[in-house]
């Protein structure tokens, strides 16, 4: 009876008085930590049993540990490993920075650096942190008999000058954070002018373009962008300038199609798992909602899977070519881009522009490489990404604020069942009876479900950063990285810090108020900066538990364990397409903003429990000297980057890191204000830390900004007209600026559906008559009845033919199980998109190579790569990717008008890549921005090749001219070789568009009529006012200097 008796109050117990007074520490199960010690030995044990573990199978599992070794080019290949167990860690050790922006990029580069900076700075600050403030605090602390050890290395018992330690090592402490903060602005810069200098970079037509939105109607057009930039630079040299067109509902259509290829693919791999035994039943599936059709099928009754998917991606393939068809240069949107021939003059336009609105209120800004753009968010208007913007912060902030009350429940329940069960009598009965069970379950709910809410937390800021408008990926994961940090911050360390000593400190006010007292009197009775001190000292033990704990994850990230697992359960246990197997061997994505939030937590709470609890220091040092070694092996040989920003992360990771200094000298004023001396001197010199550390941020931001983004401020003119041929001065007509920064879902290839090998001889027997090629094969449409194509290549699918799919199944690429592999496919855009997007293996999409075959092939959705891609004819099996080889022009229905030439006929009888826009001579004239893709017309099922389109017309030289030359070049001489003159003359007018292309606009400076004499003083209302003046006055005999002035001249001034 007497064992009995502590449990007759519980069962007594109010269960709202005990759910109150668990509310009042709500964190107390998380902090009951048995020993730091024990926090150090096991993680430290377990991290190097998973590393020794790791020795032992990488050598025999390179395809999760070594992937990029296999699949890199030259240039971005790794250093070789060798067999032995040790063997990963000497290449690690002699790869310097300079090798890491050659093999992983910039930004991997970036990281890398500041994870060796938060290294390096921790281990310094715990040098002689830890041996000033641990002796003072141990030996002028008052003694107290229940105090432990690590109380006493801490302030909690310090009272009067003794805090003057604190203060001094507060001033040191900052110092050296802002010395190492400059010292590595200083090194991102000289990263950022070499990455400038590299010849990657100058050869990228993105680092001389320039992207324009927020157009107003009147000016979106090719035309009008130029006079955009003229309002801000008048003497500016001729860019060519392409205005966005309206895709209309194509992005839709062909995520709709790639998502009904992969059902296929899914309801395939299933069905023909094993062909010798097919299940007894079709499979079925329920019609897609957002099937025009949809109505017309029985409600809720199922179709036949195959039957019904193959006709929907037949549909959706004839749609897609409709609404291609139907995109004109009609159908402007208010962006566009405008490219230079040198890079200087793009960039100082852009920093001309990077404070102000250009005229119509369009904003200019340096272009970002076009895989990096979400095209989706490009038309919206700045009041619409303003509104977004405002209901995205207003939604992260709720959902911030809301995140507090699920998290002190799991703190309060799942932590430690036992608090459930004082508030659950029911519960209570269970859990005594079945305390082996729960105490499983109590050991994984809570880190389970906790990893869960922080691996669907960054996917969920970055679909809210992209509905916020956010125009660059790039740009989304900087602010991700901001949403996640003040997530972090606010609920796993100001809330989890403090909220008892809130919660106490209101409950007692309350108290005091209700018992007469006034409500301010209350308050300052309190004492709230005492309660929330004596919180911050109950609390530090477990931060340096937990950063202990940190090797665990860094460890785990090696170990690559979900991979392996997901890898494993994915091949034994499903049945995978052949689509998900080569996906399975590509290199994984590195996910930034994900491990760039994890450091700067690590760091804040590292800075901000520095004068509570030293040990702080080096618990964190120790976890990044581990993980600098660790995360250089995964970003060598393992991940990827997935877009790249050119090293652009530095700038919001310097702003947060500051913003961690900051709050740690608001915590060491509090501390030195509430154990100080009386006279609050000690407050006092820790006062102007705060504003000198916003001071140091402004310095930087003036003195490295700048230079870091733009390449030149001002632009530096070059001699362009030395030569005609010469590859420099030739870049801008070499350069396909509408195709590369053109919105994908024109020249997109749709995704053909995949099945293995073995299911090839019985997938022909599943159709039930749909075998035929229909009545279309052959015409020279898109594709067959019961076949699959793409409108930007429109090849037919027909046997016989290299490059073709097998002529037994139609519309399917047969894979072969020794070709599941992503070496095979790196080269085909919609594998690579998620991984690297080409720049890893040699086929950067952004790329100028004036003068070689390669310049066409570089295009999006090329396929030249300094490796081989696919194989041409497929497979094995004829079933490979789209052809290569280039098509001759027996197709029936092509016909080309007076002044066009044949493409096998052009210059040679050259052939670039089917997915590729036609190759640009050096006879080729100034291109005036149009696209070679929106210029072609009516665009039908013949006529709309890329690859089988007539050449581009130009005005040709008038007699007796030297020749004709790019309008940014100065005139001269021609210096074209005899005997290479263009053969063919062409017909006049630049696409087509007259003798003076789109917009009456001449296209040589030849071309020009003569005006009378009184028209030479240059009439304000022509928009050649603003172009080229200076030049022709001077070949003229005019003044050299009078040239048109900025502003003069504009319409309606």
């Amino acid at each position: 009876m007497d064992a009995a008796r502590p449990l007759l109050p519980r069962a007594t117990t109010d269960p709202t008085s005990e759910f109150l007074k668990l509310l009042q520490d709500p964190f107390s199960s998380q902090l009951q930590q048995s020993s730091v010690y024990a926090a150090l030995g096991s993680s430290l044990g377990i991290t190097a049993a998973i590393a020794l573990c790791f020795s032992f199978v990488r050598p025999y599992n390179t395809v999760v540990y070594a992937p990029k070794l296999k699949h890199a080019d030259e240039k971005r290949a790794p250093p070789p490993l060798g067999k032995g167990i040790f063997a990963w860690i000497g290449p690690l050790w002699r790869t310097t920075e300079k090798d890491l922006v050659a093999l992983v990029g910039m930004d991997a580069t970036i990281f890398m650096r500041f994870t060796r900076m938060c290294r390096n700075l921790f281990v310094i600050l715990s040098v002689f942190v830890c041996a000033i403030l641990i002796p003072v605090n141990y030996t002028k602390g008052v003694f107290f008999p229940d105090a432990t050890e690590l109380s006493r290395m801490g302030p909690s018992n310090v009272w009067g000058e003794a805090h003057w330690a604190t203060v001094v090592v507060a001033w040191l402490s900052n110092i050296t954070v802002c010395g190492f903060l400059w010292w590595n602005y200083r090194k991102v810069l000289l990263l950022r002018r070499q990455y400038f200098e590299s010849e990657e970079y100058q050869q990228s037509l993105h680092a001389r373009t320039l992207m324009l939105y927020d157009i107003p109607k009147n000016l979106s057009t090719d035309e009008g962008i130029a006079r955009i930039i003229d309002g801000v630079a008048p003497n500016s040299s001729f860019s060519r300038t392409a205005i966005a067109r309206d895709v209309k509902i194509l992005p839709q259509l062909i995520d709709e199609h790639a998502k009904t290829v992969r059902k296929l693919e899914k309801v395939l791999a299933i069905y023909l798992k094993d062909p010798n035994n097919l299940p007894a039943a079709r499979p079925v599936c329920l019609p897609s909602k957002k099937d025009p059709s949809y109505s017309t099928y029985p409600a809720g009754q199922k179709v036949d899977a195959i039957e019904y998917l193959t006709q929907r991606i037949k549909v959706l393939e004839i749609e897609i070519k409709d609404v291609r068809q139907r995109v004109d240069k009609r159908g402007s949107m208010g962006y566009g881009f405008a490219s230079y021939a040198d890079i200087s003059e793009a960039h100082s336009i852009a920093y001309t522009c990077r404070k102000k609105k250009a005229p119509g209120g369009a904003t200019v800004t340096l272009a970002p490489r076009p895989n990096d753009i979400i095209w989706d968010n490009m038309p919206l208007t700045s009041a619409t990404r303003s509104g977004r913007r405002l209901w995205n912060n207003i939604w992260v902030a709720v959902l911030t604020m809301l995140w507090i009350v699920p998290n002190a429940m799991i703190a309060i329940f799942l932590a430690n069942l036992g608090n459930l069960g004082h508030v659950w009598p029911a519960f209570q009965d269970s859990l005594s009876k079945d305390y082996a069970f729960w105490s499983i379950v109590q050991g994984i709910a809570s880190p389970a479900l906790m990893s869960l809410v922080y691996l669907l937390l960054p996917i969920a800021f970055r679909r809210m950063a992209i509905r916020a408008g956010d125009q660059t990926k790039t740009g989304r994961e900087r602010h991700v990285v901001a949403k996640l940090y003040s997530f972090f911050v606010f609920n796993n360390l100001f809330v989890f810090s403090v909220f008892s000593a809130i919660w106490s400190f209101t409950a007692r006010v309350i108290q005091s108020t209700s018992d007469g007292l006034d409500a301010w009197q209350a308050i300052l009775k309190e004492n709230f900066g005492q309660s929330v001190f004596l919180s911050l000292c109950s609390v530090s033990p477990f931060w340096v538990a937990w950063l202990l704990q940190r090797q665990l994850g860094a460890a785990i990230d090696l170990a690559q364990l979900w991979p392996l697992i997901y890898g494993f359960f994915m091949r034994k246990f499903s049945s995978p397409t052949p689509r998900e197997l080569i996906e399975l061997t590509a290199p994984p994505p590195f996910d930034y903003a994900s491990y760039y939030n994890y450091f700067l937590f690590y760091g804040t709470v590292t800075l901000c429990y520095t004068p509570i609890q030293p040990l702080v220091l080096p618990a964190a040092a120790l976890y990044f000297c581990i993980d600098v070694a660790l995360k250089k092996y995964l970003l060598l040989y393992i991940f990827v980057t997935k877009t790249e920003s050119g090293g652009m992360f530095w700038r919001v990771l310097f702003n947060r890191f500051l913003f961690g200094t900051v709050l740690s000298s608001l915590v060491v004023f509090l501390v030195v204000w509430v154990r100080g001396d009386g006279t609050h001197l000690q407050a006092y010199a820790v006062a102007p830390i705060p504003f000198l550390l916003i001071a140091f941020k402004v310095y930087c931001s003036k003195a490295f900004d700048d230079k870091i983004h733009f390449y030149s401020t001002r632009s530096v003119k070059h001699n362009l007209g030395e030569t005609a041929l010469n590859v420099k001065e030739q870049s801008s007509r070499n350069d396909r600026l509408a195709a590369r920064f053109g919105h994908p879902a024109l020249y997109k290839p749709l995704i053909t559906p995949m099945v293995h090998a073995k299911a090839q001889n019985i997938l022909a027997s599943i159709y039930q008559g749909r075998l035929s090629d229909g009545r279309d094969a052959n015409s020279g449409d898109v594709m067959s009845v019961s076949g699959y194509s793409d409108t930007y290549v429109l090849d037919n699918m027909a046997s016989g033919k290299a490059g073709k799919v097998s002529g037994a199944v139609p519309g399917f690429e047969v894979v072969p199980e020794s070709r599941l592999d992503f070496e095979f496919y790196k080269n085909r855009d919609e594998f690579a998109a998620d991984h690297g997007a080409g720049e890893l293996f040699g086929r950067p999409s952004d790329i100028v190579r004036p003068g070689t075959p390669g310049t066409a092939m570089t295009g999006p959705g090329s396929d030249s790569g300094s490796r081989p891609g696919t194989p041409v004819g497929g497979m094995g099996f004829g079933a490979g990717r789209r052809p290569y080889s280039p098509q001759l022009d027996s197709r029936p229905g092509t016909a080309y008008a007076p002044g066009y030439v044949p493409p096998p006929q052009q210059f040679g009888g050259y052939q670039g890549s089917p997915y590729s826009p036609p190759t640009v001579t050096p006879f080729d004239g100034p291109p005036r921005g149009r696209s070679p893709l929106y210029g072609l017309g009516i665009n039908d099922s013949d006529t709309s090749l890329v690859q089988n389109a007539a050449s581009m017309p130009m005005s040709m030289p008038r007699p007796g001219t030297p020749g004709s030359r790019d309008r940014s070049i100065d005139a001269g001489p021609s210096r074209i070789p005899a005997g290479l003159e263009p053969s063919n003359p062409r017909a006049p007018g630049m696409l087509g568009g007259g003798p003076y292309g789109y917009g009456g606009l001449p296209q040589t400076d030849e071309d020009m009529p003569s005006p009378p004499i009184a028209a030479q003083t240059q009439d304000p209302t022509q928009y050649d006012y603003f172009r080229g003046s200076r030049r022709r006055e001077t070949r003229e005999g005019g003044a050299p200097g009078a040239a048109t002035r900025p502003g003069n001249g504009w319409p309606g001034h």
